[in-house]
């Protein structure tokens, strides 16, 4: 998991906090935690390094997906992505749409396959984090590793 933030690491970073928090709830184990800041260098370097991890399984990146001008996450990482999961955003944006109106087209939230992996971009905010790791993510993490073929097939 990596955070991108020019201000929050550590305890401060509520999102990232909470994502790790669900997610190993949900029986996941969050093999790498990593803040950088909104420089694009940097994000890709981060994702890169939790990649080439054998136990990584799938990147989850909060923060930089919205229409400020530092905000550079999905232009970082899109010389990673092999193939974009375009139905992750359009569903996000659609489910954002309920909590926060119109604004929701603001976000950039994206998901492709990187490495093998699943690579998911989200933005920085707590109720964005909750939204899409509860309603998103956790239903179906273990179906997207299986079929990129992370572990075996379910007999």
């Amino acid at each position: 998991m990596v955070t991108v933030s020019d201000t929050r690491r550590g305890a401060a970073d509520l999102s990232g906090n909470l994502a790790a928090r669900l997610l190993e709830r949900g029986g996941h184990r969050v093999a790498v935690r990593a803040w950088v800041k909104d420089e694009p260098a940097a994000i890709r370097r981060a994702v890169r390094g939790a990649l080439v991890r054998r136990d990584v399984d799938a990147v989850l990146v909060t923060g930089g997906t919205g229409m400020a001008p530092r905000d550079r996450t999905p232009e970082a990482l899109a010389p990673l992505v092999e193939r974009w999961m375009p139905g992750f955003g359009e569903l996000y944006r659609a489910l954002s749409f309920e909590q926060v109106g119109a604004a929701a087209w603001f976000s950039r939230a994206a998901a492709g396959v990187a490495r093998g992996r699943l690579l998911i971009m989200l933005p920085g905010s707590t109720r964005a984090v909750e939204l899409a790791v509860r309603h998103l993510i956790l239903p179906e993490l273990v179906h997207a590793a299986r079929t990129l073929g992370r572990f075996p097939p379910e007999e």
